[in-house]
């Protein structure tokens, strides 16, 4: 009888084993990491961005995905890719073939976005990675002619423009601000800003502002500050303008940009894009900065500079471009990055760039940065601009 039970027990538990489910299987997780190369100058390079997860599954996992801009641009940096991607049953990682542009010709590093589209029941570490291409080449972007940027860029509308052509500026989009400002324009600048085509002026297709040692309204330096607010904004762009800047202790040309709602919430809490200073007496050294913060105590700035060298900026025409995208800039000289700032960068404040922003070109004389202007320095002194161009993508 004890035999009969025990059999009947071994049954049972036999049964019970086989009869249970298997657990089901988990979700499947992909992880994308951020990844670079070196561009090199022989040949185009391919950079094999890998896909993984982080178990294998029963069945595919298909995944869409394609690439985007961000201060590098496609056809000109890198192949434009996109499609769809199948990491095959039981496998745990597959690649994508990225092609990167090479060239000879001396940039920054530049990046690229490789997104890929949320799908249901897979999951991501994140949904999107950046490319960074290391520029290790020698070669000036220009030899011994002026730099120029193209009319048109793959993937961009151009916007606006002002080519300063005809004889006048176009006060349509141009309002001139005369004065000196609330104590120098809050910099302690010795200049009057005037809107005498002395001091501001079309000739041969170029607008140039004239910093002139003459008297005004009891002040002995002249000058011009020009703005497009409330006829001319722009947010997400790339802005483009060909200049050549003046020099000279004492002399602080700018091309720049304020928020929009400036007249509600003051600055800085407006924002401020610098996207060209310079201090005259560094005449090889451009600034590009951004400020910002809820007021004027707490007031904060970020940027860089860059220098060329064996010339000044006057020497001959450069291209000073930003890019801006949601929650970030780029900075460029002659298509060069030097500086990135982003939502991240804000040290706690608000990020005021996701905004309206009107331009302001000017030359200031004296001020809290430069000093003022001494023996040394040349008058007039013109800051000449050939274009302003904006573009946005399509």
């Amino acid at each position: 009888m004890i035999k009969v039970i025990n059999i009947l027990l071994l049954l049972f538990f036999f049964n019970s084993c086989t009869s249970s489910e298997s657990p089901p299987e988990k979700t499947p997780y992909v992880t994308i990491s951020n990844m670079n190369l070196v561009e090199g100058d022989d040949s185009n390079k391919i950079l094999d961005f890998t896909i993984s997860l982080r178990e294998s599954h029963s069945k595919d996992v298909v995944l869409k995905y394609y690439t985007e801009d961000a201060s590098a641009f496609q056809e000109l940096d890198y192949k434009k890719n996109g499609g769809q991607i199948t990491i095959p049953a039981g496998k745990n990682s597959v690649s994508i073939p990225l092609e990167i542009i090479s060239d000879n010709i001396r940039e920054g590093d530049e990046i690229f976005l490789i997104r890929f589209e949320q799908v249901a029941n897979v999951d991501f570490n994140q949904i999107q990675a950046q490319i960074l291409i290391s520029n290790n080449d020698t070669d000036l972007p220009y030899s011994n002619e002026d730099y120029i940027t193209p009319i048109s860029y793959e993937g961009w509308n151009l916007a606006w423009a002002d080519e300063f052509e005809g004889n006048e500026i176009n006060k349509n989009w141009w309002t001139h601000e005369i004065g000196n400002g609330d104590n120098g324009w809050g910099n302690s600048e010795i200049e009057y800003y005037t809107d005498a085509k002395e001091n501001s002026r079309v000739e041969n297709g170029k607008l140039i502002i004239e910093a002139r040692n003459d008297s005004w309204n009891g002040h002995k330096f002249t000058s011009a500050r020009m703005i497009t607010k409330d006829k001319k904004s722009f947010n997400y762009s790339r802005i483009d303008i060909r200049a050549r800047i003046p020099f000279g202790r004492g002399i602080w040309p700018a091309i720049w940009m304020l928020g929009d709602n400036i007249d509600q919430v003051s600055w800085p809490a407006c924002g401020e894009i610098d996207i060209m200073e310079l201090i005259g007496n560094h005449p090889s050294t451009s600034h590009a900065t951004v400020h910002f913060g809820t007021d004027f105590a707490s007031h904060k700035y970020s940027g860089d500079s860059y220098i060329i060298s064996n010339e000044i900026f006057n020497d001959r025409f450069h291209v000073f471009s930003v890019i801006r995208e949601a929650n970030i800039l780029w900075f460029f000289v002659d298509d060069i990055l030097i500086y990135e700032f982003s939502s991240n960068d804000t040290q706690g404040m608000s990020y005021p760039f996701n905004q309206d922003f009107f331009l302001i070109l000017n030359v200031a004389i004296g001020g809290n940065w430069p000093g003022n202007p001494d023996g040394t320095t040349q008058f007039p002194q013109q800051m000449i601009v050939d274009y302003i161009r904006v573009f946005e993508k399509n």
